[in-house]
């Protein structure tokens, strides 16, 4: 039996399975989370017969260490068809992938929201990013996704109308200021897979590596903020709540912001992107239920796109409502009411045809930091998980690249990491 203990500060994706993974080497393992729920931005919230994500999130099928980690069977996943409806007043068009969306083939092929040379250019880098490795993406020299874009000779119409929108809903950055890699990785995960959330919310997969972790030994502790931590000559000393722990090693898997505060590590990245999402319901038989794709906003911010996320998944409302997800990029000086009627109002221009009059807010989350920002050459920068003094390692997205398969990622360096030190 191995008597090494191990602290974990975090209770988000990354926290919970560097603790799984430290618990199955048989380390002694306790983590602490301060809020009263785990899953840090991956988390879901039910409200009667609701299911509230916080904000609009979606999980990558096609990701390695998602693929590797976690039981997608048992998150009964709903996936999202592969593209989006490009809408502006008056105008909807779906652009899709031909070949997984087969019934869409003619209106994507006539789309005049993309040009032919566009269209030509999407299938000449699906086919080149397919024979890509992920690795290879994030090395060598770095650009915005915006230079990227018109360096490859795609049309302003297609930046403005598809990527800006689409790529900004990804990356909380309409302005395409983003390292092009991201594009490169997102865009080959979306060819290769399909964005999809669990039938019982993004909440799902929290709650799967947080079964997983109880079942390997971790004791968890909620409502417990670990306010410092420190390395000693033999292990470390971590403040939790106001009472000391001694431990062997310690693992800071909390938000960046905090991580960098409680380890001191300036290469922390504490900028970050935010959003804002609005849950709304509207009663069955609206034209807009035969909607599936996710609609972006070509021509306005507010709300950069809206989601039938009741239509695909309809585990997250009653039967007899449609439940949309509504998300507006950054912070924007609106109160909730009023982002709700700016939201109405586009809704209808989208779709004349139909009444919204009915429509109704549920829910309004806004999440300050959703993201870490990550411009051009930011992954050269990024901590590595043993960066900070002695016995404290890092856990995070923020290791890696801003993503559910990044936490991941993580997690299984910083555990190895551990093991190694303390088994040496």
């Amino acid at each position: 039996m191995n008597h090494s203990t191990v602290v974990v500060a975090g209770g988000g994706i990354a926290g919970l399975r560097t603790a799984e993974r430290l618990a199955a080497a048989d380390f002694q393992v306790t983590l602490y989370e301060r809020e009263p729920t785990l899953g840090g931005r991956v988390r879901s919230v039910r409200e009667g017969p609701y299911r509230f994500d916080r904000g609009f999130q979606v999980l990558l099928t096609a990701y390695p260490a998602v693929q590797n980690v976690l039981d997608l069977d048992a998150l009964d996943l709903r996936r999202f068809p592969p593209g989006a409806t490009l809408c502006r007043p008056n105008h909807r068009v779906t652009v899709a992938d031909p070949v997984r969306a087969p019934r869409t083939f003619f209106e994507t092929a006539f789309a005049s929201d993309l040009t032919v040379g566009d269209k030509v250019r999407i299938v000449s880098l699906r086919r080149e990013l397919r024979g890509r490795s992920v690795d290879d993406m994030f090395t060598g020299p770095d650009q915005s996704i915006l230079d990227y874009l018109r360096d490859r000779g795609f049309s302003d119409r297609f930046v403005r109308r598809f990527a800006a929108p689409f790529y900004g809903g990804i990356t909380l950055d309409r302005s395409l200021a983003t390292s092009k890699r991201i594009f490169e990785y997102t865009f080959k995960m979306l060819s290769e897979g399909y964005a999809a959330v669990p039938a019982d919310g993004m909440g799902a997969i929290t709650a799967q590596l947080a079964d997983a972790a109880r079942e390997a030994g971790v004791s968890i502790e909620t409502r417990t903020p670990v306010q410092g931590v420190e390395s000693t000559g033999d292990g470390v000393s971590v403040t939790v709540d106001g009472r000391t722990v001694e431990a062997d090693a310690a693992v800071v898997a909390t938000d960046p912001p905090t991580s960098a505060e409680l380890t001191d590590i300036e290469s922390i990245p504490t900028t970050g992107k935010g959003c804002v999402t609005q849950y709304l319901s509207l009663p069955s038989g609206n034209p807009i239920e035969s909607q599936r794709f996710i609609m972006v906003n070509s021509v306005g911010e507010v709300p950069n796109q809206i989601a039938p996320i009741g239509v695909v998944a309809p585990e997250y409302a009653p039967d007899d409502e449609i439940l949309l997800s509504a998300t507006s990029l950054g912070d924007p000086q609106y109160t909730p009411d009023e982002l709700f009627e700016q939201t109405r109002s586009t809704l209808a221009s989208w779709y004349p045809e139909a009444s919204f009059t009915s429509l109704s807010l549920k829910k309004t989350i806004r999440c300050p930091f959703a993201q870490f920002s990550q411009p051009p050459g930011v992954h050269e920068s990024l901590p590595n998980v043993t960066d900070p003094d002695g016995s404290v390692y890092l856990a995070g997205d923020y290791t890696h690249d801003s993503s559910i398969n990044g936490a991941i990622e993580s997690a299984t360096t910083a555990a190895r990491a551990v093991v190694r030190d303390l088994e040496e």
